[in-house]
């Protein structure tokens, strides 16, 4: 099962692709002219399964692998469908360029061709917009959102290129595809309407600039499991001023009375916000996802957590005693900044098989090398990271080079930008 997990998404990705070259595969056309319509139906395909992967559904995250994963691919499907339909038009213009450059230019001028060819150039300055925004992350969360809304918008209006160019088939099922995901997109996880309504229990600061939040189920709760993480919106409440915007927080407790606690650093405008939550506000819950901690082997483990990355280790030691021989390395800047750190002590004390190592490490980035064991210790050790993704890179470079196999590493980042 991992491994049809594993092959799902570039299968889907590659018969995406495919799919619509095969139905309108051009017969007795010249080499270009036929690469230029063989990379627009690629592209147009790859597009379709790009939002397909930004669907943030349960079932599906599981058939394919996790939610990250979804993303990661949907940024990658997005940026080849950018390049290949780039491509289209260059390739359409090459098929008279040794005759007739002029023709050749006229056949890539939106001032010459009519509103067909100017809706195909909207659409990739549309697509070009969206994709800037998913590298630019450091502009306001709201900006960002209503530039990647763009992409959505470019798919339509290329869809609607094909159609004055008075193409049907397939553009009709593949628009009908792209307005089903997009509706989807927007009713069920923009709109909430596949969250469940939960109300702030407490909140309670834990460590500097962050706090744990209970919540409690205002209808059937969902499913969730130590280790993953949920997409809530907090609502307004009598002095609290809500987002109302879904953001991922890595679950830290779930309740036998089916409450789920949630950690909530101040990393941006609205977890900002957060840190001054109230008891009875509203909130939606959609989720769980993540596979991060699921299906742990037997063998030794070493978890290594830097600041908020610490939840979702918390979350499994607070469903109960560890069930191997785990080293907790536990990072964080100062003592102030340090969530949890007396509970997790509490919890190494009581549970023989756990050990803590808890680092300060001040404002500069830890040195790597000096935290991990050396490459005979690690043998046969089933590496867990979470935290800042700069650290999790720099641990991951360390653990290869001391032989450490892929398969051996697990992390999880959890931004959806």
């Amino acid at each position: 099962m991992p491994n049809l997990r594993w092959l799902s998404i570039p299968l889907l990705v590659l018969a995406s692709a495919a799919g619509p070259v095969y139905w309108a595969f051009p017969a007795g056309l010249s080499p270009a002219r036929s690469l230029g319509i063989v990379l627009g139906w690629a592209g147009c395909g790859l597009l379709l399964a790009s939002l397909l992967l930004m669907l943030r559904e349960t079932w599906l995250s599981r058939w394919l692998g996790g939610l990250e994963r979804m993303y990661q691919w949907h940024h990658r499907v997005g940026m080849a469908a950018y390049v290949l339909l780039l491509a289209h038009p260059l390739a359409l213009a090459a098929d008279p360029w040794p005759a007739s450059p002029l023709l050749a230019w006229q056949t890539l001028s939106p001032f010459s061709q009519g509103w067909p060819v100017r809706l195909g150039w909207l659409s990739l300055l549309l697509l070009m917009l969206g994709l800037a925004a998913t590298f630019a992350t450091r502009i306001p969360y709201r900006i960002w959102r209503w530039l990647h809304v763009s992409l959505g918008f470019g798919v339509l209006v290329g869809l609607w290129h094909l159609l004055q160019l008075g193409i049907d088939e397939p553009v009709l099922p593949i628009l009908a595809l792209a307005a089903l995901f997009l509706g989807w997109r927007l009713l069920r996880v923009d709109r909430g309407l596949a969250a469940r309504p939960y109300i702030v229990q407490s909140a309670a600061p834990v460590a500097e600039g962050m706090v744990e939040i209970s919540l409690r189920p205002l209808a059937e709760p969902i499913a969730a499991t130590a280790g993953q993480f949920v997409l809530v919106a907090f609502f307004a409440g009598p002095s609290f001023r809500g987002c109302g915007e879904f953001h991922p927080f890595t679950v830290s407790s779930i309740g036998a009375d089916l409450e789920i606690r949630v950690g909530v650093k101040a990393l941006g405008d609205c977890s900002r916000r957060i840190q001054g939550i109230e008891p009875g506000v509203l909130a939606r819950v959609h989720g769980a996802f993540g596979t991060f901690l699921a299906e742990r082997p037997a063998e030794p483990q070493l978890w290594l957590a830097g600041g908020i990355g610490i939840t979702p280790f918390l979350a499994l030691l607070r469903a109960g005693p560890v069930s191997q021989l785990t080293t907790l390395v536990y990072l964080y800047r100062t003592e102030a900044d340090a969530a949890f750190l007396r509970e997790l002590r509490a919890l190494a004390d009581s549970d023989p098989q756990l050990s803590l190592q808890a680092l300060a490490t001040g404002n500069e980035p830890p040195e790597v090398n000096d935290l991990l064991p050396d490459a005979l210790k690690l043998a046969g050790i089933e590496c867990y990271l979470c935290g800042p993704p700069g650290m999790v890179a720099a641990v991951r470079k360390s653990l290869r080079e001391r032989g450490i196999r892929l398969r051996q590493i697990h992390f999880e980042n959890f931004g959806f930008r």
